[in-house]
């Protein structure tokens, strides 16, 4: 009897009802939602995921800027949970507090961290570290390890080191004599320096070198090979294309909610690929830091380590480590760091520290083509610098000196920010923006919106390097949020900055660089920052 009722179910029609009901729930939710904003119009399951991906193609920066322009300072949307966007400094004054006492380090609601508990990133570094002590435990050995003199020296001699490695191999493909002109101006040169700042920072935080620039010139020249061992160079591209295939996979994690990457064929095949990806970043930095460990335990205690990372944060509170006797006698004394705490930070160093850099060199090399005054005042500065002395190391002190460089650097990074909202969530209920909100609502910090209101800039849409010139120039508080702001601003900031003023010298008091094309628009993609898709230059010697 029971079998013969089965068999009269119309599955069809229970479908529908269910997806009926389902939708009707859903848009109930949302019609009865607390504090209604502006917003793009949800869809069930996807949210607003078909206006980012079906209108805007994918791209986050220009879905925030499409919305802002039609919703204003204050507007939501849904992607994979509810969020309010905030455009105005007014709105963001309490979540950017630099104080201990700022309760607003989350940057993910509760309810959001099943992907990255799957990522195995839920409590370790910095990004995604949501508890306070840990965070702030593993801020404190990244923070130690940058800011030291012995890291900065060691930075600023290894973009030396790295830059003639790169105009060795621009030399042998684009410069060198029987080179044709046509080669030269097919010069994609943004891989170049994602390549150069892959190096650098994985050398930095390591003590590894890394060989993604001679990855790039075997690829691209027919006959000679770069003068390194083809299997490593061949494990060092592998390893860098799986932490970027990493970064891709956190945004899709972030913003696909777990019943798609769960149950639609599409998001799970990705989903198990992205875990298995993330499993072989893991096991390479596991290697990596197991040999430095063994590496310092076989060093006799009065003889000199590395100036990387990584051996500062494993030495850190041992007898290895310079202040270890006054740390003795501190109430505070603080544990060494464990192996998987390491990676944590390790990781978020490297991810976090190239495309940011390698995208915002790529973006000075378009806004100072298109800029010719400005270019010109930046070759004035670097020339009575360095003397017409083209190959000379640059110092410290040269990059102190780099004035209008820096702000070149600080006004491209304001007109086109690369980080183009921070993300924020209530621990506790609060006003933000006009409205009350209960705990775990999620914000984001539109930053592109704040870089171009004309309450905080003076004429925000055009590009002006000299507005950072004039004396006694400090912009609204909280109003430039190129390194983000409050408790977690940008702690890499110092290295950045070294990094970039050494590349513009580098580059520019050398070469002269143009684009191919000054009428094609900027190609970029964007999801957590806006990468430059390709920049196609014709590059020479300065005359």
């Amino acid at each position: 009897m029971i079998s013969k009722l089965f068999e009269n179910i119309d599955y069809l029609s229970l479908i529908v009802v269910a997806l009926i009901t389902y939708v009707t729930y859903y848009y109930y939710k949302y019609f009865n939602r607390i504090n209604p904003l502006p917003s793009p119009f949800p869809f069930p399951l996807f949210g607003n995921l078909p206006q980012l991906y079906i209108w805007h193609g994918g791209h986050f920066k220009k879905f925030l800027e499409s919305n802002h322009k039609k919703y204003g300072d204050l507007f939501e949307f849904n992607l994979n949970t509810r969020t309010i966007t905030l455009g105005r400094v007014d709105h963001i004054e309490k979540l950017l507090l630099a104080s201990s006492k700022n309760p607003y380090i989350k940057t993910i609601s509760d309810n959001d961290t099943k992907g990255f508990h799957e990522l195995e990133m839920m409590g370790k570094g910095l990004f995604f570290n949501q508890d306070y002590k840990s965070w702030r435990y593993n801020r404190h050995f990244f923070t130690q390890a940058i800011l030291s003199p012995k890291f900065s020296n060691e930075a600023v001699h290894l973009a030396n080191k790295l830059f003639n490695e790169l105009e060795s191999y621009w030399d042998k493909l684009y410069l060198k004599e029987g080179v044709t002109k046509e080669n030269r101006k097919k010069i994609n040169i943004s891989p170049w320096f994602n390549q150069f700042t892959n190096d650098m920072v994985i050398a930095l935080l390591t003590g590894e070198r890394s060989y993604t620039m001679a990855g790039g010139f075997n690829e691209l020249s027919d006959n000679e090979k770069a003068e390194r061992p083809s299997a490593l160079v061949d494990e060092t591209v592998k390893f860098v294309h799986a932490l970027r295939k990493h970064l891709i996979g956190i945004i899709m994690f972030q913003i696909v909610s777990p019943f798609l990457r769960h149950y639609f064929p599409y998001f799970k095949n990705k989903s198990d690929d992205y875990i298995q990806n993330m499993k072989f970043v893991n096991q390479r930095i596991d290697a990596i830091i197991k040999r430095r460990r063994q590496e310092i335990e076989n060093t006799p205690l009065d003889k000199p380590l590395q100036n990387d990372m990584l051996t500062s944060i494993i030495t850190a509170n041992t007898p290895r480590d310079i202040n270890y006797t006054n740390k003795i006698d501190n109430k505070e004394v603080m544990r060494p760091m464990t192996d998987p705490e390491i990676r944590g930070i390790i990781s978020d160093g490297i991810i976090a520290g190239t495309d940011s850099t390698a995208n915002t060199i790529s973006f000075i090399v378009y806004y100072l083509a298109h800029y010719p005054d400005v270019k010109k005042k930046m070759l004035n500065e670097i020339d009575r610098i360095f003397q017409d002395d083209k190959t000379r190391p640059i110092t410290e002190n040269d990059i102190h000196n780099l004035k209008y460089c820096e702000a070149i650097i600080k006004e491209v990074s304001r007109i086109f920010s690369i980080v183009n909202s921070l993300p924020r969530c209530l621990e506790t209920p609060n006003e933000i923006g006009g409205y009350q909100w209960p705990t775990e609502t999620m914000i984001r910090i539109n930053i592109d919106a704040i870089h171009h209101n004309e309450e905080y800039w003076e004429e925000p849409n055009k590009f002006n390097p000299d507005r950072w010139m004039v004396e006694g120039f400090e912009p609204k508080k909280n109003s430039f949020i190129m390194f983000g702001g409050g408790l977690r601003v940008c702690p890499g900031r110092k290295l950045a900055m070294i990094e970039l003023v050494c590349l513009m010298a580098l580059l520019f008091r050398k070469y002269e660089i143009d684009l191919i094309d000054k009428e094609a628009p900027l190609k970029t993609e964007s999801g957590v920052i806006t990468v430059c898709a390709e920049l196609f230059v014709e590059i020479k010697l300065r005359n």
